[in-house]
């Protein structure tokens, strides 16, 4: 049984592999980075990473969460914290659009 925040996991990994967006899930072992985002993608030469949180949890990153967030942002990364598939579609289009005007 897939817990809320698994759920949303499996619809943002639905929503990639139909977009064609190729991307990362990183293992938490404990030996690696913490605060690593679910995923890590590549999509149409942009970094992206997006960090799944279950519904009403949005607000709930950790502090080593937010700092690795904000360093991928200060890199000229894309990085999106999403708790329905619908938020990441609208990230994506945005994006996209963005991309079009350039």
């Amino acid at each position: 049984m897939l817990t809320p925040e698994g759920r949303v996991k499996q619809d943002v990994k639905k929503l990639l592999v139909a977009r064609d967006i190729w991307f990362y899930m990183p293992v938490q072992t404990g030996y690696g980075v913490g605060g690593i985002p679910d995923f890590i993608c590549c999509w149409k030469g942009l970094f992206i990473a997006i960090e799944c949180k279950a519904p009403g949890k949005e607000n709930t990153t950790t502090p080593m969460q937010r700092r690795t967030i904000g360093e991928i942002r200060a890199h000229g990364g894309r990085a999106v914290v999403v708790s329905n598939v619908v938020e990441l579609e609208a990230s994506l289009n945005l994006l996209e659009n963005m991309e079009c005007q350039t």
